[in-house]
C-alpha cells in the first residue's frame, strides 16, 4: 500500500533517509517534534500509516502488513533506513526489523515492546464514535463533546488532531472499524520464531510507564541483543511530548 509521506530535510551522503512511525489514533505530524530535531542534518520521511491520516483505508490492520507498508516507503527512497517508532508504530518498526532486518540501519523505538499488552484501546474507539458532530461547528465544541467519555485534556487534544472540521458532516481521518476489528493484533505482537535483529537499536521507555516491564526487557535482550533501554525520568507513553528536547537530542545522537 502506497502511503502518504511528508520529506523534509535534504539527503546526507553517507547515511540513509530517517523514518518516522506513529502510534494508534495518530498522524506523522505527531512525531514533527522528533522530525524538526533531525531536518537539519537528515533527510526525514514521515509517514502516515495505513487507515490513518491521509493514507488509504483497508480491513487488513495487522504488523504484517503494516512493516509492509513501511518497508516500500523505505523501498522508494533508497532501500535502507533508519527508523523511529513509537507505540504501535514502534512494534511496527520491531516486526520491521526482524522480518527486514537489512532495510534497516539503526532503530529506535519509543515506549514499546516486542510483547502482547492485556490492556485495549477499544473505549477510546467508543468515545470517538459516540461523539455527535451535528452539534460540533469548531474543534473547542468537538472538544467539550469529547469530554464526556474522555477526561484527559491532553488525550482529547491529541484525537482532535484527527478530526476533520472541513468534511460535512465532520468526520474522523481514521478508519475506526479496522481498528476496532484488528485491535488483539495490534496489542499483540507476532510469533518471531527464531528471528532476531543484531543492529544497534535504542529503546526510550518513559520513566512513569508501564510498557516496558520486566517482561518487554527481557523480550529486547532476547530479540533485539544490541539493544540499549533507557528511561526518561517523569515521563509518561509520550514521553516525545513531554520532554521534547531530551527525547529529540537522545534520538540524534544515536542515529549519529
Amino acid at each position: 500500500m502506497k502511503l502518504s509521506t511528508t520529506v523534509t530535510g535534504t539527503p546526507t551522503p553517507g547515511l540513509p533517509p530517517v523514518v518516522l512511525v506513529h502510534g494508534l489514533f495518530g498522524q506523522g505530524r505527531n512525531l514533527g517534534v522528533i522530525a524538526r530535531a533531525l531536518a537539519d542534518s537528515r533527510q526525514v520521511v514521515s509517514l502516515d500509516l495505513r487507515n490513518h491520516g491521509d493514507s488509504p483505508w483497508s480491513d487488513e490492520h495487522d504488523y504484517d502488513a503494516l512493516a509492509g507498508d513501511v518497508a516500500e516507503v523505505i523501498a522508494d527512497h533508497g532501500g535502507q533506513a533508519d527508523v523511529v517508532g513509537h507505540s504501535m508504530g514502534g512494534k511496527t518498526a520491531l516486526w520491521l526489523a526482524l522480518t527486514r532486518p537489512a532495510m534497516l540501519r539503526r532503530l529506535v523505538v519509543l515506549d514499546i515492546a516486542p510483547v502482547a499488552y492485556g490492556h485495549s484501546q477499544a473505549d477510546m474507539i467508543d468515545a470517538m464514535e459516540g461523539v455527535d458532530f451535528a452539534s460540533c461547528a469548531s474543534r473547542g465544541q468537538a472538544d467539550q463533546a469529547l469530554a464526556a467519555t474522555v477526561e484527559d485534556h491532553s488525550v482529547r487534544a491529541f484525537l482532535l488532531q484527527s478530526l476533520d472540521l472541513k468534511a460535512s458532516p465532520p468526520r474522523w481521518r481514521m478508519n475506526l472499524g479496522a481498528l476496532r476489528a484488528q485491535m488483539d493484533r495490534l496489542t499483540g505482537f507476532p510469533e518471531p520464531g527464531e528471528r532476531r535483529f543484531d543492529g544497534a537499536a535504542l529503546v526510550l521507555a518513559g520513566g512513569d510507564s508501564d510498557y516496558v516491564g520486566p517482561e518487554g526487557e527481557a523480550a529486547f535482550h532476547q530479540l533485539f541483543p544490541q539493544a540499549e533501554i533507557r528511561r526518561i525520568a517523569g515521563t509518561g507513553h509520550w514521553l516525545h511530548a513531554e520532554r521534547p528536547a531530551e527525547v529529540a537530542g537522545l534520538i540524534a545522537d544515536f542515529l549519529g
